[in-house]
C-alpha cells in the first residue's frame, strides 16, 4: 500500500545541529530535473553522477537555508556554487540525502510491493 504522505508545501529540514535548509517538496518533477541534469553533466561516470545528482537536487530543492557562512562569519546565500561547496561535505551530503531524497526513494519502492 501507498502511503500519501508526501509534503505539498516548502518546508525546513533540519540537516546538521545549526544547518537546515528551508525546499521544495520532493516531487518527481523536482526529482526529475535533477535526473536530466545529472545525466546531462556525466553521462558515463556512475560515481560522479551519483555525486552530481545529489548536487543538482539540492541545487533545485533549496530556496534558502540557515547557518552557512564563510571564514569571516558572513552569510552565505544558497547560490549554485555554495550548495555545491556545501554538499561537498560528506555529513551535510550524507543527511539531504537521508533526509530529503530517501523518503521519496521509499514510496517508489512502495508502490512496487
Amino acid at each position: 500500500m501507498i502511503t500519501l504522505n508526501l509534503k505539498r508545501e516548502n518546508y525546513w529540514l533540519d540537516i546538521l545541529p545549526n544547518l537546515r535548509f528551508f525546499v521544495r517538496p520532493a516531487s518527481t518533477a523536482v526529482i526529475m530535473a535533477a535526473r536530466t541534469a545529472a545525466l546531462k553533466d556525466n553521462p558515463e561516470d556512475p560515481i560522479q553522477r551519483g555525486t552530481a545528482l545529489l548536487k543538482c537536487l539540492a541545487e533545485i530543492a533549496i530556496i534558502e537555508w540557515e547557518g552557512v557562512g564563510d571564514d569571516d562569519g558572513n552569510i552565505l546565500l544558497p547560490t549554485p556554487d555554495n550548495i555545491h561547496a556545501l554538499l561537498d561535505l560528506w555529513p551535510v551530503a550524507d543527511a539531504f540525502e537521508r533526509l530529503y531524497l530517501a523518503p521519496a526513494l521509499l514510496l517508489e519502492q512502495e508502490k512496487n510491493v
